[in-house]
């Protein structure tokens, strides 16, 4: 379709009109009425005038930008220009409305936490978020344009984007960051335009591993000690005229010390479930420091029973914020972790210190000490230096991942130090927020 200039327009329509005003008066002239003639000259030039004036304002204000005032013309042709600016005015609206939505899209997608890559029929790319540009390693500003299995040659992506078929994500590796694993979804729209979405599900695999080994290690520290207490039941139920009355409470007790070792881990392990998954702190309370380092000092002399000098440090009292149960749980934790793995004869110290930098706990021993190489996966779960060790002593591998989390909750911090062969310390630091004076 040709587009004509309004110029142009204007004087299509005006020089028909005037033709037909020339005519009218010739045919005025012929029945022989001068006066009626002059008078229909006269207004017939006045009318062309004005319409070839009014014809002149609508090509002037048509090239003009839009939003300008419409001009004052009274009349029908006040109707046409007054229709005109409202129509105008109507499809620029609706013009600015489209475009915001389609700024308010863009700002989306460039938001979304996936990776979004547009794909022209030829497979070249017309548009991609920063996202997929993290996730394929590829650059807008010279990207674009270009085919994407070109920039992107791994070939089981190549192969999931020719075989056009999409009912299963592909999860792969990413070529430059081989710890990145990447879920892609190929969704066609449009004709043969299609739509690469990528998601980062590295965390998730992670945490798929993590949740086989935490099942994994349940599993194992639950059946050992299930197996000795069916083992001493199954003895007794089958030959219990056979032994004697303190041969059935020896097998009784050590059953009862299986047994009080499972419930221990269970409720270590709802205790550790309820720090993990984000539940609600308890109400905070004012906890008298001192009062709870002497109980957890008696509660490590009873464990001790005599084998080890306990030794109570208490610098500064004062209040500690938080939960009195979860305090008590990380503190009580490091006592009997130390009366554990320090031999019979050693010492323990437990201590409580408070100033304006805050407050601290600490628990030390001369025990058989860590190497450096264990300790940044001591708080993990079920992480054990010696395992043996650890299960002789009735230890769940869970305690330090306790005494983390609760440390977290309160905003503090879990120091440790540790030399194999001379002993470890464990501190809990606390901000000044936490710690209240006397």
């Amino acid at each position: 379709m040709i587009r004509r200039p309004l110029s142009y327009v204007a004087l299509v329509i005006v020089l028909p009109l005037g033709t037909l005003m020339v005519l009218a008066a010739l045919a005025a002239a012929y029945r022989g009425s001068d006066a009626a003639l002059a008078l229909l000259v006269v207004g017939l030039v006045g009318w062309t005038i004005m319409l070839v004036h009014n014809l002149r304002q609508l090509v002037i204000w048509a090239r003009q930008p839009v939003g300008t005032p419409v001009p004052q013309v009274e009349g029908l042709w006040g109707r046409i220009f007054a229709e005109i600016g409202d129509r105008m005015q109507s499809e620029c609206e609706v013009k600015e409305r489209l475009s915001a939505e389609l700024g308010r899209f863009q700002q989306a997608a460039l938001a979304m936490p996936d990776g979004v890559i547009y794909l022209a029929e030829d497979d070249t790319i017309e548009w991609m978020n920063p996202m997929a540009e993290q996730h394929f390693d590829l650059d807008r500003r010279k990207d674009l344009r270009m085919a994407l299995p070109g920039l992107v040659r791994q070939p089981e992506f190549v192969r999931y984007l020719a075989g056009r078929e999409y009912a299963e994500p592909l999860v792969m590796r990413s070529l430059r960051r081989r710890e990145r694993s990447l879920q892609v979804q190929v969704i066609g729209f449009a004709g043969n335009r299609r739509m690469v979405l990528s998601r980062d599900v590295s965390q998730l695999e992670r945490l798929e591993t993590m949740r086989r080994d935490f099942v994994s290690n349940v599993s194992h520290e639950l059946r050992t000690p299930l197996t000795v207490v069916c083992g001493f039941l199954e003895t007794l139920i089958d030959g219990l005229d056979d032994f004697g009355r303190d041969e059935v409470l020896q097998y009784l007790s050590l059953a009862s010390e299986q047994s009080s070792r499972m419930q221990r881990l269970i409720e270590e392990l709802l205790t550790l479930s309820a720090l993990e998954t984000g539940a609600p702190a308890p109400a905070e309370e004012q906890v008298d420091a001192q009062a709870l380092v002497r109980d957890v000092v008696r509660d490590c002399e009873l464990l001790s029973a005599g084998r080890h000098e306990v030794r109570l440090v208490l610098e500064g009292g004062g209040e500690l914020l938080g939960s009195h149960k979860e305090l008590r749980s990380a503190f009580s934790n490091l006592a009997s972790n130390a009366v554990r793995y320090t031999p019979a004869g050693g010492h323990i110290e437990i201590g409580w210190r408070s100033g304006a930098g805050g407050g601290e706990f600490w628990v030390a021993d001369d025990g058989i000490g860590i190497d450096s190489a264990h300790i940044p996966r001591l708080t993990e779960r079920f992480y054990r230096v010696d395992r043996g060790r650890s299960r002789e002593t009735g230890g769940t591998g869970l305690g330090l991942a306790i005494v983390k989390h609760v440390t977290t909750r309160h905003q503090g911090e879990l120091a440790i130090e540790s030399e194999p062969g001379r002993g470890s310390r464990f501190t809990l630091r606390f901000t000044p927020a936490r710690v209240r004076p006397a």
